[in-house]
């Protein structure tokens, strides 16, 4: 690796937004507590001084503008090609067009539905994540939250305990749920599994409250009440 590129690598962020969903419908352009939901992200990685781009791979430039959002020195928007439009089209199909079309020495991609993720989070993920690239620790970067309790089978047999011989669940081996916060990778991680994820990945504990994933109406429900402690009423 380049000193100049350790120094200062180019970072960019990709933020993939599309007008519809299913479960949400038109989610990303909601009003979320006095601002569109999307605005939450962007302006959180706009708000990281050492990310040069934030790329918007979309099927709604005109929304989009409508919301007062157009290309910039730092946001480009790109409009998604009719071959990756659709729900059923792999989100790193999405991905591989950015990165063959938008050059970085490192990029970090994340999701509107992630609201509450704070700059700090982000800071840190790529600050861990470029020093295990520099030890040649880790290829890639994902975001995960630390579960230890006691699971079972949908026919009630345990997984991960044994019921006869119960433990504190903080003496249970943690497991590991990826969260969709935050994916950081380079083009050659990518380029070797055609994935977000590289062959070599390491894992980032999020804080709690920031990991919500606004998938559902319960999950937006309760993206409010999060948003609420933490900035009370908007």
């Amino acid at each position: 690796m380049k000193d100049v590129e350790k120094q200062n690598p180019r970072i960019v962020a990709l933020l993939p937004m599309k007008a519809n969903s299913e479960r949400v419908p038109g989610k990303n352009f909601r009003e979320f507590y006095g601002k569109p939901l999307f605005r939450w992200m962007l302006d959180t990685l706009l708000s990281v001084e050492a990310i040069d781009l934030v790329v918007i791979n979309t099927d709604a430039r005109a929304i989009l503008e409508s919301n007062g959002l157009s290309d910039s020195e730092r946001v480009l928007i790109r409009d998604r090609k009719p071959e990756i439009c659709g729900d059923m089209v792999s989100m790193n199909a999405v991905i591989g067009d950015d990165v063959s079309n938008v050059e970085a020495d490192i990029y970090l991609m994340t999701h509107t539905t992630n609201p509450l993720v704070s700059s700090d989070t982000v800071k840190n993920a790529l600050a861990a994540f470029q020093e295990a690239r520099e030890e040649s620790r880790a290829d890639s970067l994902f975001t995960v939250n630390k579960i230890q309790t006691r699971f079972y089978r949908s026919d009630g047999s345990p997984v991960n305990h044994d019921p006869d011989n119960l433990v504190r669940t903080q003496d249970l081996e943690p497991w590991y749920e990826e969260n969709s916060n935050l994916y950081i990778f380079t083009g050659h991680s990518f380029a070797s599994t055609g994935a977000r994820i590289g062959s070599k990945p390491m894992m980032f504990e999020t804080p709690k409250l920031e990991a919500i994933d606004i998938d559902t109406p319960e999950d937006w429900d309760f993206a409010v009440v999060a948003a609420r402690h933490f900035m009370g009423s908007p």
